[in-house]
């Protein structure tokens, strides 16, 4: 790499993937659980309540770090995507 070249550092980037991983996560801990993930999880961010989420592999820890407005607009631009 270059010296006279200035690097590009884009923490927004970084912080939708480490949430998209985190959400992956979650969705596994609930389905090894038996839970079915989607209704968990929008049960979690309807209601805030990390009850929703089991604690089996840190899942509730782990969603509990992220700001739910955060995961609604990853949700959001995910189905986008698909149209």
């Amino acid at each position: 790499m270059s010296q006279e070249k200035t690097s590009l550092f884009k923490v927004k980037e970084i912080d939708t993937e480490l949430t998209r991983q985190t959400l992956k996560e979650v969705y596994e801990a609930l389905k090894e659980r038996g839970y079915n993930p989607n209704n968990q999880i929008v049960g979690y961010l309807i209601s805030g309540d990390p009850g929703y989420i089991s604690s089996y592999n840190d899942a509730r820890a782990k969603i509990q770090e992220i700001d739910r407005a955060k995961i609604v607009e990853i949700l959001l631009s995910e189905f986008q995507k698909e149209d």
